[in-house]
């Protein structure tokens, strides 16, 4: 059965890519699924295994970044007995397994030069050989392979098989990362809290619009993945019926941007060490102000060690009430600079 999330999208890149998988699957053809981690890749896999005429057959699931080089080729082929040392009995490979069914290949640009040359003849013979056995085995399998990888600057680069590459380029399905469908943010996040909602026993869940408005803007780098883990840790850490940013993880929340305006010089000359000096002390309060006053996530938006931070507010003694004594100067020295830049450094909404 296939997983609801699979038909989760109303964009265009979305439903593109669902629309080729659907058509591309009683084909029986080699099929190229392209697209970062996380957008889904083995979904589309499993939509093309599904739909074919294959569906009574095995669907088989192999990741070849997961694997180091010298067992890929056995874990793909198989192997006879005593072929090497600790092949105490034979193996049958992933093809074997897939007789008569689908093989998905996922991370294919990670494969070897070898192990490609051995791929193509299954891909253009329908028949592989065991490491270690001289006579070759008939397999009756479609592929399916799937990279992040530009598979064409590997060929550019002598790293991956032209041939290869034509064989298994019959047909492709670009799947887009979650950047490029943001619209389908509001869907997914909201089947996530569902799904997890259940398997934690909490009631019906919704998110804040300021919540969501955090998963708006974020580029999710880790796509549809990352997002299912923001929804589950927030389900997880969650107590209400509202998702709020609060249960928004930091990572996802965007960093304060600052404006510091042009400095105009007068005749006279500036002091500069007065000038940074002010302009760091205000960096900081802002900085302590949009991380509601702890210093670890100042220092987190700052991009320094907290001691360092925990320094910086020391030798500018912020947070703390200034001398009387101390104020006249503290005060000179703020006009001073508001003189020279023409304006407060602000932070942008």
């Amino acid at each position: 059965m296939e997983r609801a999330e699979q038909f989760i999208g109303q964009s265009y890149a979305f439903l593109d890519a669902v629309e080729r998988a659907s058509r591309a699957a009683p084909l029986n053809r080699p099929v190229l699924v392209i697209g970062e981690r996380g957008t889904g890749k083995e979904l589309i896999a499993e939509r093309l295994h599904h739909l074919s005429t294959r569906w009574a057959g095995p669907l088989i699931v192999m990741n070849c970044a997961a694997l180091p080089e010298n067992l890929i080729e056995t874990e793909l082929f198989g192997h006879e007995a005593g072929s090497f040392t600790g092949a105490a009995k034979t193996r049958h490979g992933r093809f074997e397994e897939a007789d008569g069914g689908t093989l998905f290949l996922d991370e294919l640009g990670t494969l070897s030069m070898p192990a490609q040359d051995r791929l193509l003849r299954a891909v253009e013979y329908g028949e592989i050989t065991r490491i270690g056995a001289s006579k070759p085995i008939e397999v009756d399998v479609r592929i399916v392979a799937a990279t992040n990888c530009d598979l064409g600057q590997m060929l550019e680069d002598g790293r991956f098989r032209e041939d290869l590459y034509y064989r298994l380029h019959v047909i492709n399905v670009y799947l887009p990362p979650l950047r490029e469908r943001k619209e389908d943010i509001p869907l997914l996040a909201q089947h996530f809290l569902e799904k997890y909602g259940k398997e934690n026993n909490r009631p019906p869940l919704d998110l804040s619009p300021e919540a969501l408005d955090l998963l708006m803007e974020y580029d999710w780098p880790g796509n549809v993945r990352e997002l299912e883990n923001v929804m589950e840790r927030a389900v997880v850490l969650g107590s209400g019926h509202r998702i709020g940013p609060d249960l928004i993880p930091e990572h996802v929340r965007p960093a304060p941007q600052f404006h510091i305006p042009r400095f105009i010089v007068p005749p006279e000359g500036i002091s500069f060490k007065d000038v940074i000096t002010d302009v760091e002390k205000r960096l900081i309060e802002s900085t302590l102000e949009a991380a509601g006053g702890v210093q670890k996530k100042a220092a987190e938006l700052l991009r320094i060690k907290p001691t360092t931070l925990n320094e910086m507010i020391k030798r500018h003694d912020i947070g703390r009430r200034r001398r009387k004594n101390g104020d006249a100067d503290d005060d000179a020295r703020a006009s001073r600079t508001r003189a020279v830049s023409g304006a407060e450094l602000s932070r942008e909404p």
